[in-house]
């Protein structure tokens, strides 16, 4: 390992892809070094063909383009010192791929690289087509966690019922990082990590297993539940040379975003970790032993997610985050070219953050929950004590940015942080890093100490997690 002391960690989000280069520095105060990083927005949104409403869906090869474009872009040189590769990316969502097929390995002028083949889109977490009315009709799970539309068994539950021709073109599933790590390793079967089948429903955390009897009774596909194995265990070995990084490096079983995120950045038990991207959560880590009750709560606005080594985060997770934030200003982009105006939305969104910047208190209250909530899923937006005096977009936008945060808080205040032993929030992700309206909203509801991180933090925990089990293994 001496000679490939580099660890690439990489995270599929939402909206963009980052990769990282980590490498051991015993000296410095976190025990490793960020040699590199890279992040490119994937701008892989779907038109799907069926036209459904509130589907949310993802082009792969869009996604596996921007990664591979992330690659071209890191050090040629450290790529060819990466010994260990850790992948994190958005959890919930599920692709489907016909095995030996999923991916062709092209030769290109400068390098080798994966392109997406016989694989279906990415239904993604922000889909929205499996109605209450539907997910009532679905049996049951033997899990702590209750089901919710966008989680992949749910959606794989819908496209039996409405689209069964698509599921029989697919012989394997899983959720696009696994995907990822099947094609680099070339496995005949997806490897799934307990954190991602948590996320999916149908899982029980307890005995790591998929509920196979309850699926199998509702006429569940069960051959698409890949093979569960903890979250940064070695899944296999690259197949091929990928860029400069060498043929025969081990790749570790794919992790959740949330989880890689929060390793990024909780150094102590202590911390909180406030991560807000696309979507928001509110993570703490829970005692060692700690065991969720097995009856699932769809109405409890915290949820227990795997995290590492058999211990579970206690997670408020918002579908309402910079998603928000893109909406608003995506329609006051369309206001302008409907008024005969022409504006970039990168110039509205720095004019508005500098407008509220000037604006640092409003009356006006912005509920923000355009996507609903999972324990709330029909409560919409609402924007209430409007008076003609906080009609400014500094006002509009502060009370947005203020909503956010706010409609967090309420699903897991600061007393009950207080009551868990929280010491600190951890601010991180990649709408936060750039918004200091978001932070100086953070701040004035969490009344604690509060740090914020960079944008690559999943990206860094992926490969962190590699770096320390890598560490460990050799001196064990």
């Amino acid at each position: 390992m001496a000679a490939q002391s580099v660890t690439l960690g990489i995270d599929l989000g939402t909206t963009s892809v980052k990769a990282a280069l980590l490498e051991a520095a015993p000296s410095h105060p976190s025990g490793f070094v960020v040699l590199a990083s890279c992040a490119r927005p994937s701008r892989a949104d779907a038109e799907s063909e069926a036209a459904v409403p509130q589907e949310r869906e993802q082009d792969v090869s869009r996604i596996i383009r921007t990664l591979n474009e992330c690659l071209a872009a890191l050090p040629g040189q450290q790529l060819q010192r990466v010994g260990a590769i850790g992948v994190s990316g958005q959890m919930h969502g599920v692709v489907l791929w016909k095995t030996g097929q999923g991916c062709e390995w092209v030769e290109g002028d400068a390098a080798s690289r994966f392109e997406a083949r016989v694989v279906s889109h990415l239904v993604t977490w922000q889909d929205g087509r499996c109605s209450s009315e539907f997910l009532a009709s679905l049996p049951q799970p033997s899990s702590h966690l209750s089901v919710a539309t966008g989680f992949g068994c749910a959606t794989i539950f819908w496209l039996l019922k409405n689209s069964p021709e698509l599921l029989q073109s697919y012989n394997a599933a899983g959720t696009i990082q696994d995907y990822v790590v099947a094609m680099l390793c070339g496995l005949r079967r997806p490897l799934m990590s307990d954190q991602n089948a948590a996320s999916w429903g149908y899982f029980n955390t307890q005995s790591q297993s998929w509920n196979v009897e309850i699926l199998k009774s509702s006429g569940f596909p069960v051959y698409l539940l890949p093979d569960i194995a903890q979250p940064g265990s070695a899944a296999g070995r690259t197949s091929h040379t990928w860029f400069e990084i060498p043929k025969g490096t081990q790749v570790g079983v794919a992790m959740g975003d949330l989880q890689a995120s929060v390793y990024s950045c909780m150094s102590q038990k202590t911390d909180a970790v406030l991560n807000i991207s696309t979507s928001v959560q509110l993570a703490a880590s829970m005692p060692s032993g700690f065991q969720p009750a097995q009856t699932p709560d769809p109405t409890a606005p915290v949820a227990y997610f795997p995290y590492f080594d058999r211990t579970y985060l206690g997670v408020a997770a918002s579908l309402n985050g910079g998603n928000v934030l893109a909406t608003f200003v995506h329609m006051l982009v369309q206001w302008m070219g409907d008024l005969g105006l022409e504006v970039e939305e990168t110039t509205v969104y720095s004019r508005m953050i500098q407008a509220a910047m000037q604006q640092r208190d409003t009356c006006l209250t912005i509920t923000p929950t355009v996507l609903g909530e999972r324990h709330l899923p029909d409560q919409l937006a609402s924007v209430t004590r409007i008076s003609s005096s906080d009609l400014s977009l500094g006002h509009v936008t502060r009370a947005l940015c203020r909503g956010i945060v706010q409609n967090l808080h309420s699903m897991l205040p600061f007393q009950q942080l207080k009551e868990w032993g929280i010491e600190r929030v951890m601010g991180s992700g990649s709408a936060l890093s750039r918004n200091e309206v978001l932070k100086q909203e953070v701040q004035r509801a969490f009344p604690l100490p509060v740090s914020f991180g960079q944008d690559v933090d999943a990206a860094v925990g992926a490969a962190l997690i590699m770096l320390r089990r890598n560490h460990n293994q050799m001196n064990s």
